[in-house]
């Protein structure tokens, strides 16, 4: 195996490869003055566009060439975007005169700011194959794979990123170098579920009559001008009913944190970011664990669980792409989608939907659905017992698949909240059924892993099997990436089986 030092019980091997934060890595969005101040008050909008108006044209092309020489080459089609944020202004210019090109440039730019997205910090991966072909161009036995990262930017707030590298048959891992300039998805309609409103109204105890009025009009999926048509029908029968405006104001806040999101399919995969856009996630998008799902009529998608953090509480969201170009985002609903933590199983389970979660907040238990935003229950299969998971477990990304069982990679949480992964084996028939786990960890913060933005954590939200060969990233005290490797038989032998 690759990597110098071997890690806690001699199974995993470090790489040596670390992927730091990288406070270069900008992006460019539409910046109000005041709209981010704290507290009542409205924006600074049209005193900015007075003062901006009232400049000489000698001050106007002295900023531009300025603005234009120096944020310029940090992003890709720089000019357009400047006059795209300029074009957002159109309604407060309403009887000023036409500006000059140059004018209207700076007005953009007056508009705009960068965020560092990876500022603080750089953690919570997540690997899958490469959704391209991952054999292609790469020596023979090797392959290419895709790695989501969670970047933490000013005041804590999260989005997602992404990497790829290759792994070798005898498990050498390599990380190619970003695309230099990030860019940031365009929003789009989102896309509703029947199912998953039912049983977010239910979990509100709202999966009533007027629930059933709207949306038994409702198709399995729908939009939302579908949505807001069966809502008009509901208010005009608002005589015959019973609090229908809350039963409206619960359906309009679970459509608010549905959406879509779509990037410029020319720009690199790497220079990908998915910001948040739903008031759920507005403080960050967390712990991203993707998973390829393979369906039983032979097609395949891409999934995601991820926690959606609003500044004060978490929810679970999914997120699905057949091409990483184009998402939709959907919010989770049933009580094993609470809290943090939920991984999909790669595939169906007796005909079902199943996942890993963490519902109780401690221990690791596992659900079945018939609907992939619904998951109304979970059983618990581990709960805390050594001393390194006292506090806590939780899992490590979805269950990967072997000739022995589902392969689990966990976390437990021990004295001084420090983390430290394991694993444990489920039957592939019965998930709920533990065959074996780790008596001792795999992987816990030594000297090298215990500083970081949050001190004592190792983490992952996935791994990769490549052959023998598990690929294994892990972030380090939430501030850093590392990647190790293991052969997952030399795993798999060193698990402690179940009585």
């Amino acid at each position: 195996m690759s990597g110098s030092d071997t890690l806690d019980n001699g199974i995993v091997a470090d790489t040596g490869i670390v992927i730091r934060h990288n406070p270069a890595r900008v992006l460019a969005r539409f910046f109000v003055a005041g709209r981010e101040d704290v507290g009542p008050g409205d924006s600074r909008a049209n005193m900015v566009i007075e003062r901006v108006l009232a400049l000489s044209a000698a001050e106007v092309d002295e900023a531009v060439e300025q603005v234009s020489r120096v944020f310029g080459p940090r992003h890709d089609h720089y000019d357009d975007m400047v006059e795209r944020h300029a074009e957002r202004l159109a309604s407060r210019l309403n009887g000023a005169p036409p500006l000059s090109p140059t004018r209207r440039y700076l007005l953009g730019a007056c508009f705009t700011a960068e965020v560092a997205v990876e500022a603080a910090a750089l953690c919570n991966p997540s690997i899958v194959a490469h959704p391209d072909d991952p054999t292609a161009g790469t020596p023979s036995g090797s392959a290419r794979f895709l790695l989501s990262v969670r970047g933490i930017a000013e005041g804590h707030r999260s989005s997602i990123g992404f990497r790829e590298g290759t792994v070798t048959s005898d498990g050498k891992v390599s990380i190619d170098v970003p695309a230099p300039h990030l860019v940031a998805a365009h929003s789009g309609p989102a896309r509703h579920h029947r199912a998953s409103m039912h049983a977010h109204l239910a979990d509100m105890g709202d999966d009533l009559e007027n629930a059933a009025f709207v949306l038994d009009q409702l198709p399995e999926v729908f939009d939302n001008d579908a949505l807001d048509r069966a809502i008009a029908s509901l208010r005009a029968d608002r005589a015959t009913r019973r609090s229908p405006e809350s039963t409206i104001a619960a359906l309009r806040s679970f459509a608010a944190s549905a959406y879509s999101t779509s990037f410029d399919p020319s720009t690199e995969l790497t220079s990908r970011v998915l910001l948040p856009h739903a008031a759920q996630e507005s403080h960050g998008m967390e712990d991203a664990r993707f998973v390829r799902f393979d369906h039983d009529d032979g097609t395949s998608t891409h999934y995601a669980t991820y926690t959606g953090w609003d500044g004060e509480t978490t929810t679970q969201h999914l997120l699905q792409t057949d091409d990483f170009v184009h998402f939709d985002m959907s919010p989770m609903a049933g009580e094993a989608a609470t809290g943090k933590g939920l991984a999909l199983f790669p595939r169906m389970v007796g005909g079902r939907f199943a996942a890993l979660s963490r519902s109780d907040r401690e221990s690791n238990a596992v659900a079945f659905s018939d609907d992939l935003r619904a998951w109304p229950s979970s059983q618990v299969v581990q709960v805390p017992q050594r001393a390194w998971e006292v506090l806590q477990l939780g899992n490590c990304g979805s269950p990967i698949e072997t000739d022995h069982g589902w392969l689990v990679l966990t976390h437990g949480v021990g004295p001084m909240r420090t983390y430290h992964l394991g694993a444990m084996l489920l039957d592939l028939d019965d998930p709920t059924r533990v065959l074996a786990r780790s008596a001792r960890p795999l992987l816990s913060p030594d000297a090298d892993r215990r500083n970081g933005y949050v001190p004592n954590v190792v983490y992952s939200c996935g791994a990769l099997v490549h052959g023998d060969v598990m690929v294994l990233p892990f972030g380090i005290g939430d501030q850093a990436i590392g990647f190790a490797t293991a052969s997952v038989d030399a795993l798999l032998a060193s698990l402690h089986p179940e009585a």
